[in-house]
């Protein structure tokens, strides 16, 4: 197979004029060395201002807003399918690419050795046998429904602090290092013969919260607890942060968002005095070997979905690859059983994933397509629309973007996309503070998720859990979490009346 999506580009050109004079400490990842960028026109600068302008005009929806991918946009389909299909404006060649790379993300992993040499490698650590088992049907994971759940797709980071650590001289760097006994991620499963990690243990307590118009809601309050430990206690300092596999559409696309334009919203000093300090995480890449922006995982721990796959792929599966060269996988050096055990690499492939087998399930997870939006017109949405607007989400919920116009990847080339994220780093208070630093990140800060395909959730996953954790049973219960930065915009919510909470829901499950 020819590696055509992720080279990168010899020379990279900012997309849009940037104010380096207000973010000059950012400077440095306002490129994007993972695309093969072809320069914006003054005229295109000039039409991307306008549609991506603030609405002023809440009687009708924005053109285009009922593709919310651009020309990549999906049919909505009926059933659980509806996060599987592939970008609509892919070629018949890259869509059977996409196929190829769908049958490797479905792919149940097997122990070493196997007379299956193609799947042998599995662990001997792992959270889940293959990448559809955490990210099922290509949506959401869900929190354990009993202490017998198997099924869950959810787990336990863990480090410890560490001064002396810093990745490349980064401003602004969390020194963390893995805990010496259970590394970066505790594993809940473990081959014949040796000892799992841990079990998770989670407990909730209700509390009521008081709504506008006599109406109330029911918050649950977790606790984590990693339970049945295998390998000794944990690090005295170790951190533990719960995380919820994330759906997965539309992924390239904001892989393919300018770093410049997502900087532009940056405002870590609060200087326009909003109450909004977006910032950007600064992640060091290995494979471009500079710092860059991260974009991925819930804390935008990684710059790019080929190392978010690769890592994924070691930490969930055990699996090794270029990137993660270790056939143990998440093993340490405490844990002998599992650094001592067969392992699947080491043949021809060189390493249980070889960068082919990478590069394919990564066009795959860029390449999934976000569905059409619902009822973009009716009344009631375009109502919602305008609340959402009025309370002040989309400070953080940015809605639209217009992604680089690219080389060699025409699905991601020059599309209007409205993802509802700025792909920045957002305070949101104690309550959902998980208290774990990542990169830059603190441990009260998370990235906008998108909030495209919400509306579908229940249709995909079967459940509405949502948030890091999994935490909130409804949307509702998620806007009713937010706090620090985005606690004007909850207590508006809280304030409004039933028929406007009741707008804005629609509006938002019609994303």
């Amino acid at each position: 197979m020819t590696t055509r999506f992720f080279i990168p580009a010899i020379v990279t050109v900012l997309a849009t004029p940037f104010a380096f004079a207000q973010h000059d400490r950012y400077a440095v990842i306002a490129q994007d060395p993972h695309l093969a960028v072809v320069p914006r026109t003054a005229d295109e600068i000039n039409r991307i201002e306008t549609v991506t302008a603030t609405p002023t005009d809440f009687t009708a929806a924005q053109r285009f807003e009922d593709r919310p991918a651009g020309a990549a946009t999906v049919r909505v389909t009926p059933d659980s399918n509806a996060f599987s299909l592939s970008s609509a404006n892919i070629t018949f060649e890259d869509e059977l690419l996409f196929k190829v790379g769908n049958g490797l993300f479905r792919k149940i992993w097997v122990s070493s050795p196997s007379s299956t040499l193609a799947s042998d490698g599995l662990g001997p650590l792992f959270n889940a046998r293959s990448c559809q088992r955490c990210h099922i049907k290509d949506g959401r994971g869900h929190v354990p429904e009993g202490p017998d759940d198997t099924s869950i797709s959810m787990f336990l980071r863990v480090s410890i602090p560490d001064a002396t650590a810093a990745v490349h001289a980064i401003d602004g760097y969390h020194g963390t290092a893995p805990d010496p006994n259970y590394g970066g991620q505790l594993q809940d499963f473990a081959l014949p013969g040796i000892a799992s990690e841990y079990r998770l243990g989670i407990t909730y307590e209700e509390i009521e919260v008081a709504l506008g118009g006599g109406e109330s809601a029911s918050l649950r309050v977790p606790t984590y607890t990693a339970e049945n430990l295998g390998y000794g206690p944990l690090h005295a300092d170790a951190m533990l942060s719960p995380r919820v596999a994330p759906q997965m559409i539309g992924l390239g696309l904001l892989e393919a968002i300018p770093a410049a334009d997502i900087l532009a919203n940056a405002d870590p000093d609060d200087a326009n005095g909003d109450g909004i300090s977006g910032r950007p995480n600064i992640v060091w890449s290995q494979v471009y070997d500079q710092p860059m922006l991260g974009r991925f995982g819930l804390k935008a721990g990684m710059p790019t979905l080929l190392e978010q796959n690769a890592a994924a792929f070691s930490g969930d599966i055990g699996i090794s690859s270029p990137l993660h060269p270790s056939g143990a996988g998440e093993c340490t050096t405490a844990q002998s059983d599992c650094m001592n055990a067969p392992h699947g690499d080491g043949d021809a492939r060189s390493f249980e994933v070889d960068q082919e087998i990478l590069d394919l399930v990564t066009f795959y997870s860029a390449n999934l397509g976000v569905p059409a939006r619902r009822d973009p017109d009716a009344p009631e949405v375009l109502r919602g629309k305008e609340l959402f607007n009025g309370a002040g989400c989309t400070a953080c919920h940015q809605p639209s973007f217009v992604t680089h116009r690219l080389e060699g990847q025409p699905a991601q080339s020059f599309q209007l996309i409205w993802p509802y994220t700025d792909l920045l780093l957002h305070d949101l208070g104690e309550g959902l503070a998980d208290n774990r630093p990542e990169a830059v990140a603190t441990g009260r800060e998370w990235r906008t998720p998108p909030l495209w395909g919400i509306g579908l959730t229940e249709q995909v996953s079967g459940h509405t859990q949502f948030l890091h954790d999994g935490r909130a049973r409804s949307i509702l219960e998620a806007v009713l979490w937010h706090g620090g930065e985005a606690q004007a915009a909850r207590d508006i919510v809280v304030e409004m009346t039933p028929d406007e909470r009741a707008a804005l829901l629609r509006f938002l499950e019609s994303l």
